[in-house]
């Protein structure tokens, strides 16, 4: 029997765990597109953290709640744009927060932060929930809220791209070059304090967990991406393309959307 084509049949193959063939590209396209994707990224981040939001917040309801976004390591929210303008398009009600000047400050910090940001969020929407979308660190900032912060109490999904869960070596660079006013730089390495305490515990429960990871991603690992107890996702292409890629956000909108499974998947 044929496979029905569009979103009902991509959603099909997914959930069967069948690969998505406009992903399967060869490995000079691959590398095409992100880099495609990278310049646009950075076309994006400099565009910095003045941000007009789009969406208003009687857009969400209790099904479809607000989505904060979190960007990465020396990014801006200009470099979740692209990603914010989908969300709105598609009728969500979306938020990206100020991490400061390329977001090089302590995460524990940072998770603090965003835990103010989202008491008044839901305040003013009259909600009890958030969905989380982050970026690279971003992602760490969003786990380290609902681990250690109490998160788990506000947060219905929390979906990471290529966040760096055991740490990268990349971080060297940033260490070597703002390492002495960024605390982050530190704590995005393999092994560090930070990680070893964020691992610690299980993943609260109420929470929906998801991670995706791109094959190509030489800033972050896909070894680094998984969690035990979340969805993982992975795709054949590079870092940027986690909030560049159209077919990216297909598997984000999936993400938030989709109704509640069972967790543990992996899906390539």
């Amino acid at each position: 029997m044929t496979s029905p084509s569009g979103p009902l049949g991509w959603l099909g193959r997914l959930v069967r765990g069948e690969p998505i063939r406009r992903l399967e590209r060869s490995a000079v396209g691959q590398d095409l597109t992100s880099g495609r994707d990278s310049i646009e990224y950075l076309r994006n981040l400099a565009r910095g953290n003045r941000i007009v939001r789009r969406t208003e917040l009687d857009q969400a309801e209790a099904g479809r709640p607000p989505v904060l976004l979190l960007h990465g390591y020396l990014g801006t929210r200009g470099s979740m744009y692209v990603l914010e303008r989908r969300l709105a398009a598609d009728g969500r009600c979306v938020f990206s927060f100020n991490l400061g000047a390329l977001n090089t400050r302590d995460i524990r910090r940072s998770a603090f932060l965003i835990h103010r940001k989202i008491e008044t969020i839901l305040a003013q929407a009259k909600l009890t929930q958030i969905d989380i979308v982050g970026h690279s660190m971003g992602g760490l900032i969003g786990l380290y809220y609902v681990k250690k912060l109490g998160g788990f109490e506000k947060v219905r999904r929390l979906v990471m791209l290529g966040t760096p869960l055991t740490g990268t070596w990349i971080a060297l660079a940033g260490v070597a070059t703002v390492g002495v006013f960024s605390s982050s730089a530190w704590q995005l390495l393999p092994r560090s304090d930070f990680l070893r305490e964020l691992e610690t515990g299980p993943l609260p429960p109420g929470v929906e967990y998801f991670t995706i990871a791109a094959q190509r991603d030489w800033v972050c690992p896909p070894s680094s991406t998984h969690l035990d107890g979340a969805v993982n996702l992975t795709v054949p292409l590079g870092h940027s393309s986690l909030v560049m890629s159209e077919e990216v956000y297909e598997r984000v909108h999936w993400a938030l959307a989709r109704e509640p499974e069972a967790r543990g998947e992996s899906v390539a």
